[in-house]
């Protein structure tokens, strides 16, 4: 059975006769009904009855029509849908990003996303990986730009960028030599975030670290945003960590410095869908973008998403 075969079948029953529907189609009418013979000769059943000049549908014909109305209707939405899509004429791109990668996106990628498609609604949302690929996991979000690792399947994810992550200090002494772990736990240590708490991918590989030197990291202030924990720091209020991409930012507070990890540590940033979905046009030219402006930072990612940058 063929699209063509249903089209043909559905322009005989419309106009009641073999020729009647070859005009309506421009085609010759022993094309149309040979087309129609191998439908029914494929199906086993007969399609038609000839009633004087007429044609009348059979209880097989009718099963059809209507099954073959909503097959032809469903692939003429599909159809316009996707020109839309294609031509980026209205409807709207998903992404879903944690905080960091808020700094990465949201200037650049979506200015640059609207000026070129001001029909498309742009929504750019989430504030922690763990959300965004729930949110992607249950279909809320069509794709999502995460940190590495991602736990359990059904997502296909691909690694963009990794940047690595620095001690951060005001400057001096603290800041002139790369920082053991047994310097970081002695430190009056401000972690971030505080929703996923050890949990997060920085500090999980920052106490890691720590265990297999036989340190022990404490947070003596935990603050939810970067932002807050560089505020503090700058205050000589204690000690941070911040991704290198941020450090050299112009955001980063002048009273700060910076040193490496006497092991170096990264975080990864990696692009997420569902494996089963395809991205619509909208939202796959807005990953797009985001994996451009991804790639002008940091580092390539490892090669391979459960790989590890060398220690």
């Amino acid at each position: 059975m063929t699209l063509l075969q249903l089209r043909y079948f559905l322009a005989a029953c419309e106009a009641g006769s073999f020729t009647a529907a070859a005009d309506s189609l421009y085609v010759s009418q022993p094309t149309l009904a040979q087309q129609i013979r191998r439908l029914e000769d494929e199906l086993g059943v007969r399609l038609f009855v000839r009633t004087g000049r007429r044609l009348r549908l059979t209880e097989a014909g009718e099963l059809l029509r209507g099954n073959a109305e909503r097959v032809l209707a469903a692939l003429a939405e599909t159809e316009e849908a996707l020109r839309g899509s294609r031509e980026l004429r209205g409807g709207s791109a998903s992404l879903g990003t944690f905080g960091i990668a808020q700094r990465y996106l949201v200037d650049d990628v979506v200015s640059a996303f609207v000026a070129r498609h001001p029909e498309v609604a742009v929504r750019v949302v989430g504030s922690h990986s763990s959300e965004v690929i729930a949110a992607v996991r249950a279909g809320e979000l069509e794709a999502g730009l995460v940190t590495l690792p991602v736990e359990g399947g059904g997502l296909a994810v691909e690694p963009v960028m990794s940047d690595e992550l620095l001690f951060a200090a005001p400057p001096g002494p603290a800041t002139e030599t790369p920082v053991t772990a047994a310097r970081l736990a002695a430190a009056r240590l401000i972690v971030w975030p505080t929703v996923t708490g050890w949990k997060d991918s920085i500090r999980r590989q920052l106490r890691a670290w720590a265990e297999e030197e036989g340190e022990e990291l404490r947070a003596a202030v935990e603050v939810e945003h970067l932002e807050s924990a560089l505020a503090l720091a700058a205050r000589g209020l204690g000690v941070t960590y911040v991704p290198r991409t941020i450090a050299e930012s112009d955001s980063f507070p002048a009273a700060l410095g910076t040193a490496p990890f006497a092991r170096p540590l990264y975080d990864t940033y990696a692009i997420v869908r569902r494996a089963d979905h395809q991205l619509t046009p909208a939202t796959a030219e807005l990953v797009r973008l985001a994996r451009e402006q991804m790639e002008a930072f940091g580092m390539p990612p490892p090669a391979s998403p459960g790989s590890d940058r060398p220690r």
